[in-house]
């Protein structure tokens, strides 16, 4: 149970890398087309808290993953039924409320990302519902538009003879951005967290902790240089709030320093927080 609505805005930044690839356009970075602006989906976000958070409670009771490519989620529903001594494969979907509510309340108190995201549980046989969770992200954008560079690479290691004996390099490409510096706007339920999937005090806490580390055990030649910049986070008195996010979000303002046309570095930029909350709202700045 928690007490207080949270609503958030998270800074991060990428340097001559690719922070979510488009598969749809080559894998690409990817961008809005309209005003230039690269985009971060939230499923690539909480991919990330989900990895950071599989990490670091390695498999202890609770903590556990539900979207992750260890087995099929149809067998992890119908684990549940069995953990609550339940019939099985009787496809349940709408059949059996309370076998399904059961199911469900299983799923949340098991694994971490169901009960922060939500989930739908309701393929399969084992129907364990749908989920709404109380923890949103938007799509992260960036601040300034950004550029996408098609790097050209070449590889000299052969996948087979037929290649190695005509003897040449071959070259590939490798799309990144100079730069770019995102945000992205969030919130917590506190009433969906108490209604429905049992989210506490403690798995907040880790959430923000897997949010100023999720970029820290992720480094790849793809994603070499991705930093969180800045975690700004309203926390209200009340579990429904005590200010609309529109009034909020304008307290943390990120523009360009004078003279800068093309940021290529963070320090290119100015954020600028305004501490003088409405009553009832107090920020953390994570």
């Amino acid at each position: 149970m928690i007490n207080n609505k949270y609503d958030f805005v998270f800074l991060f930044d990428c340097k001559n890398g690719n922070p979510n690839g488009d598969p749809d356009a080559g894998n690409e970075p990817r961008m809005n087309m309209e005003t230039g602006c690269g985009i971060v989906t939230d499923v690539c976000l909480k991919r990330k808290v989900r990895n950071y958070v599989d990490m670091v409670k390695n498999g202890e009771a609770c903590y556990n993953i539900l979207i992750k490519p260890d087995k099929p989620l149809n067998e992890k529903f119908k684990a549940a039924y069995e953990a609550e001594g339940m019939p099985v494969d009787e496809t349940t979907k709408g059949k059996n409320p309370a076998n399904e509510l059961k199911a469900r309340d299983f799923m949340c108190r098991n694994y971490f990302d169901v009960r922060t995201f939500g989930a739908v549980m309701s393929t399969g046989k084992n129907s364990c519902g749908i989920v709404r969770g109380p923890v949103q992200f938007s799509f992260a954008e960036s601040v300034s538009p950004v550029t996408i560079d098609n790097v050209t690479i070449t590889r000299q290691a052969k996948t087979d003879e037929a290649r190695a004996s005509k003897g040449e390099t071959e070259m590939g490409n490798k799309p990144v951005i100079a730069y770019g510096l995102y945000r992205m706007n969030g919130h917590i339920s506190a009433a969906l967290a108490n209604s429905t999937t049992g989210l506490s005090d403690e798995d907040v806490d880790l959430l923000w902790t897997a949010m100023r580390n999720m970029f820290e055990e992720d480094r790849s030649a793809a994603r070499p240089d991705m930093n969180v910049r800045g975690l700004y986070v309203f926390k209200h008195e009340s579990v429904y709030g005590n200010a609309p996010f529109s009034e909020l979000e304008d307290k943390i303002k990120v523009v360009l320093k004078d003279g800068i046309k093309t940021p290529h570095d963070f320090d290119d930029y100015e954020v600028t927080v305004d501490e003088n909350m409405p009553a009832g709202v107090k920020l953390l700045k994570l």
